[in-house]
């Protein structure tokens, strides 16, 4: 059993989601391993970790609309607006979401489905510098 740890580290120019599975397929299957677990970790309480649909990109301007409608900025329901309307709204946003991802590793390849992607999705409408770790545990 073998373990490989790697950062990926992007700017962010805003509320959106950000397509990160080409980056990540190649680092695992650069691996060399076979057969194992893939796990991706987010740094950030204002960002998440989403496997979305990467084939219609309707899909992502329809998911942002769904959460600009049930956190909306500037809600007069938070206190917490230290770094302005967009701050609780964002932590709400990840809460709700993943901070997390664990997908197998079959045949040298991350496993996922035909129409899947993995997508960083920020939650802030500032630009930002995240951190994402991924850990992979197989052989």
């Amino acid at each position: 059993m073998r373990q490989l740890t790697h950062q990926i580290s992007l700017r962010t120019n805003g509320r959106r989601l950000y397509d990160i599975t080409s980056e990540v397929t190649q680092w695992a299957s650069q691996s060399g391993m076979q057969t194992g677990l893939l796990t991706l970790y987010i740094q950030h309480t204002s960002a998440s970790l989403l496997i979305n649909e990467n084939y219609d990109s309707d899909v992502l301007v329809d998911m942002e609309a769904f959460f600009a409608r049930l956190v909306p900025d500037g809600d007069p329901l938070f206190i917490h607006t230290v770094e302005g309307p967009d701050d609780m709204p964002a932590h709400v946003r990840s809460a709700l979401t993943q901070t997390s991802l664990s997908i197998p590793l079959l045949q040298g390849r991350v496993a996922l489905g035909q129409w899947q992607g993995i997508f960083l999705y920020e939650h802030r409408l500032m630009t930002h510098s995240r951190r994402v770790l991924l850990h992979l545990v197989g052989d």
